[in-house]
């Protein structure tokens, strides 16, 4: 049988699917214990007993100064401000994407303004957002939707371009007007592909709240990994990252299973 016709059994998938992990495991596991023995006050690659105390210490202790849990804390105040941000460019990037895919006369001003906001790196204006919204949680929340929403709106535009055209002549054809049709012909076929693209987007969109809560932040995932870098505390950092990765996961398992429970017939959802 030709390799490309070769499916894994479930099992055999899932052993697959975990060997690069335990790899790295190994690999650092290794790394980790060969520059302890040659010094064992290496903050470079800690062990996993040395992580698992600063965890304890993040997540299980009060703060000395504050008295606050900072794991948690930190966990909150980031995935607050991250829930805002895509909330906000789900919706904008899906209203902007309908009016530019399904109704030509909107499409034909806002086609190439999404295109070019898109296309500016939003790290870039960074700065601008904390000048224009100062350093509080706005700008944070600015800059996801700056670098998340016209990607969104984008992806839905040529989505929305792509409905068959027989299906929309139909719904005329019944007596829809142009509200009826939008609402009940091309948003149920958008509505799956928006759950898709903030699947994708999920990167993008951590990417840009480290980087603001790294700068301008006084608690956050981002602002500890990056305070914690002054004093080399890796035992710390690692656990973070580690974390972080963990959320993102979580949050594109549920997305996805949202899109199976929501969507069964949508393909795309049942193969993600």
């Amino acid at each position: 049988m030709r390799l490309i016709n070769q499916i894994p059994a479930r099992g055999a998938r899932l052993s697959l699917a975990a060997l690069p992990f335990l790899l790295l495991l190994l690999a650092y596991a290794f790394g980790s214990s060969q520059r302890l023995a040659d010094n064992p006050d290496d903050k470079l690659l800690p062990s996993a007993g040395q992580m698992a105390d600063a965890v304890g210490r993040m997540a299980f202790a009060e703060d000395p100064r504050s008295g606050d849990v900072l794991w948690w804390k930190d966990t909150g105040a980031s995935l607050q401000r991250l829930a805002l941000g895509l909330s906000i460019s789900a919706v904008l990037g899906l209203v902007l994407g309908v009016a530019a895919g399904a109704v030509p006369l909107l499409g034909a001003p806002l086609t190439p303004v999404v295109t070019v906001v898109s296309m500016i790196p939003p790290l870039a204006v960074l700065p601008i957002l904390f000048i224009v919204f100062g350093l509080g949680e706005l700008a944070k929340v600015m800059l996801i939707i700056v670098g998340v929403a016209p990607c969104i709106a984008r992806d839905i535009e040529g989505h929305a371009r792509q409905i068959p055209r027989e299906m929309l002549i139909k719904a005329q054809t019944l007596g829809a007007n142009t509200w009826t049709v939008i609402l009940r012909v091309v948003l149920p076929q958008l509505m799956p592909r928006l759950l898709i693209s903030l699947r994708l987007l999920l990167g993008s969109a951590w990417l840009f709240l480290i980087s603001a809560e790294a700068i301008a932040s006084t608690d956050g995932l981002g602002y500890r990994i990056f305070l914690m870098r002054r004093y080399l505390a890796m035992d710390v950092i690692l656990p973070y990252v580690a974390w972080i990765t963990l959320l993102a996961w979580l949050m594109d398992l549920g997305l996805r299973r949202t899109s199976l429970l929501l969507f069964p017939w949508f393909d795309d959802g049942r193969r993600a």
